[in-house]
């Protein structure tokens, strides 16, 4: 009798070690309230299994049978009990608040006029058409071809250069000056204009078939004075054109011409 006892409470203490492996091992760290509560649960059964050897019944297997059944039980609960605790001590973390869709500002349209009291800049002048300057100086008959230069001739002075164009030619002032005689007034020059031209010198121009100008008149270099003839001592129709240092004192006057930027050949 004594063996049996000693032999029921070896394996009561052996499923009592098994129940706490378990309980260390599958609890592990749960609740310790659950622990607790699987733990007095096995020490219970042994409890029930040492009373039984005190009071020395006879048959003790449905003791110890319905110990360990109890203890299983109970142990199940603990686990149950263990995994919903868990289950509900377990945060659900919150979903993060969705960020609100911010709509992007329309453009605003640009202004089509400007606002009150901006000055608006005015359009810049046009700018005036040059204006075309006449030369001082210039040809007394543009594009004219040179036919006989100053110097004697058949044993006579020629004192002047002769030009030649087409009967009718406009002749032109070569530079600034006052109209000092104008019509048949010299022997041998046919129709004629003296122009003065205020420093000492003068321009002649001779064999006109008629003037354009009158004494006195002011005229400027191209200014019209008549028009190529043969009048005079005139072999055919031409310019006869002298320059003159003080009336009747001529000099060279391709010479003088390139002076003023006015080139002839001679």
């Amino acid at each position: 009798m004594q063996g049996s006892s000693t032999e029921l409470l070896k394996a009561a203490r052996a499923k009592y070690d098994v129940v706490s492996d378990k309980i260390r091992s599958g609890l592990r760290g749960r609740s310790r309230h659950v622990v607790a509560v699987a733990a007095l649960a096995g020490i219970a059964s042994v409890g029930l299994v040492a009373a039984n050897i005190d009071n020395g019944p006879t048959e003790v297997t449905p003791v110890a049978a319905t110990s360990t059944v109890s203890r299983e039980a109970a142990v199940e609960r603990a686990d149950r009990s263990a995994r919903t605790t868990a289950k509900t001590q377990v945060a659900v973390p919150k979903a993060a608040p969705k960020a609100k869709a911010v709509a992007p500002k329309a453009a605003q349209p640009a202004q089509s006029k400007a606002k009150a009291g901006t000055s608006v800049p005015k359009a810049a002048p046009k700018a005036a058409a040059p204006v075309k300057v006449r030369p001082t100086w210039g040809s007394p008959m543009p594009g004219a071809q040179v036919t006989s230069c100053f110097g004697q001739r058949w044993g006579v002075l020629h004192a002047g250069v002769d030009l030649a164009e087409p009967a009718g030619t406009p002749i032109r002032a070569v530079g600034p000056g006052t109209v000092f005689s104008s019509g048949w007034a010299y022997s041998g020059y046919g129709i004629s204009v003296v122009v003065d031209h205020g420093d000492g010198y003068f321009t002649h121009y001779a064999h006109m078939s008629r003037d354009a100008v009158k004494v006195g008149q002011k005229v400027k270099a191209g200014d019209l004075l008549g028009y190529e003839g043969s009048t005079g001592d005139s072999t055919g129709p031409h310019l006869h054109f002298e320059v003159h240092k003080g009336m009747w004192n001529q000099i060279e006057p391709s010479a003088w011409l390139k002076a003023r930027g006015v080139p002839i050949s001679c």
